[in-house]
Formats: C-alpha cells, structure tokens, sequence
C-alpha cells in the first residue's frame, strides 16, 4: 500500500562522518502523508544524525533528501523551516524569560502594518497573541490562561505544550519531535501522546524520536528501527511485540517478513 503514496519526506544512501566515525552509513528514510513514524535505536545508533541531516542540522557527505519528491538541501535549520520543516528539539528551545506569544514566534516576528512595522519595525504584538491564542485552543492547551505569562511560570507539560503548538502552528510539512515525553511526569506525558494524534489529526505528519517502547507502540502507525548508522527494517508495531523492537536495535533479532510495515 505504502509503495503507491510518494513519501513526504525521504532520504536515500545519506553519509555522514566525523572523521574516523561513521555516524551514518548510506541510511535510507520514508515517511508518508498523515502518519506518525516512530524512530528508534540504540545509544550511538546513528538516529540522531539521521534527523539532524532531515531538520538542516548538518549536512550529509554522501546521499540525498526529498521533500514532495523533489531533491532538497538544507544548509540549516531555518532552511528546512522555511520548507514546511519544523522540529520540536528535546531542550524544548525556548526562551524561559520571553512570554508564551513571543516564544510562539521567536524568530518569526510580526512586524506592524503600514510604516509603524516597515519604517519603524515595530511588532504587532496584539495579532501574535492572538494567533498563539488560536493555536493553543486548536490543540486543546488552553488551560493556559494568560498568553502574555512568562515561559518560566509554565510546568514542563505546558512547555512541552507550547513548543509542539509552535511546530504545529509552522510546520506545513512535516512535525519532528525528539524525544518530547523523556523529562515529563506520567500525566503530563499523556498530554504530549494526546497532543501527538490531535497534530495527526489535522493532516501533519510527524516524525517521533523516542526511547519510551510504550509510548512509541501507542502512537505510532509505523517504527524505523535504526541500527549500525543505516535502517534496519520498519516494523508494524501491531505485528511487533517491545521486547522484539528491542531485540532488533541490539542486534539479537533478525527483521523477519511478519513483522514488517506494509
């Protein structure tokens, strides 16, 4: 079925060395439209490198992406967000001083109309709160009440909250999240899983990069498993038990045609 759809966003034969190491060893990606593709590995596995190389971190020696089918190359980051690309990293990046609406669009500011923004750069500052107002309610995070409030003031759930509303707000392509549930409490980690379909259900698809087997098993449609610096298989997570994933990012198991993705 998969065979038929043009993936979103894919990578073929990337490279990627740091001198004598190999970090990626002509790894292969696909992720097609409106899933959650799940990426795991083991510690030096080469997974982070792989979506550093999709997100413009760095850029691979060997190899190319696409993005709708055609060839792309992002020198960096913002390269890759100005394509649709946006990433929710694991130190959350935001800026614990500036208020919820500023973070929203850190980077991205809404100048006023007219001369006041063109000729004096003034930002509109109203229009921001407003639309991060619209985000936060569309995903269902507006118990936060004041949208001017400083980051700081926010538990670690709603900040977590605020940078995936932001990627969601943004990306019009596709939804990177690294490691989004590894510093939260169980309930505030239920938030982020319902946050991750609600994105889904609007029709983004989302690449997740976890170490959490339950939380990967729960929301995701299809796993990468990423092994020695390339893609070992992708796995039904329906057909596949969690110790089998396991086994097969250590090594111990061989990817058999059962457990493979469609």
């Amino acid at each position: 079925m998969k065979q038929s759809v043009q993936p979103v966003l894919s990578a073929k034969g990337l490279v990627k060395r740091y001198g004598r190491v190999t970090a990626l060893d002509h790894a292969d990606f696909d992720l097609y439209p409106g899933e959650v593709l799940a990426v795991i590995g083991d510690n030096g596995a080469g997974k982070s490198s792989l979506i550093k190389a999709l997100s413009g971190a760095i850029q691979p020696d060997e190899g190319e992406i696409f993005l709708d089918g055609q060839p792309v190359s992002f020198r960096s980051p913002i390269a890759a967000r100005a394509a649709g690309i946006e990433t929710v990293y694991q130190n959350l990046a935001l800026s614990p001083a500036l208020s919820i609406a500023n973070n929203m669009f850190l980077g991205r500011e809404l100048r006023k109309p007219g001369l006041m923004g063109s000729v004096f750069r003034q930002l509109d500052h109203k229009k921001m709160e407003q639309i991060a107002r619209d985000k936060l309610s569309e995903l269902g995070l507006m118990t936060i009440q004041n949208i001017s409030q400083a980051v700081e003031t926010l538990s670690g759930g709603q900040r977590q909250g605020v940078a995936v509303a932001r990627a969601a707000a943004f990306g019009s392509k596709v939804v990177i999240m690294d490691e989004p549930t590894a510093a939260l409490g169980v309930k505030e980690s239920r938030r982020v899983l319902d946050l991750i379909q609600e994105v889904k259900s609007r029709g983004l698809p989302i690449v997740l990069i976890s170490h959490n087997m339950p939380h990967v098993f729960e929301v995701a449609d299809r796993v990468h498993v990423h092994r020695l610096g390339k893609r070992l298989a992708v796995i039904n997570p329906r057909q596949c038990s969690m110790s089998d994933a396991v086994a097969l990012m250590t090594g111990a198991l061989t990817p058999t045609d059962e457990m493979l993705a469609a």
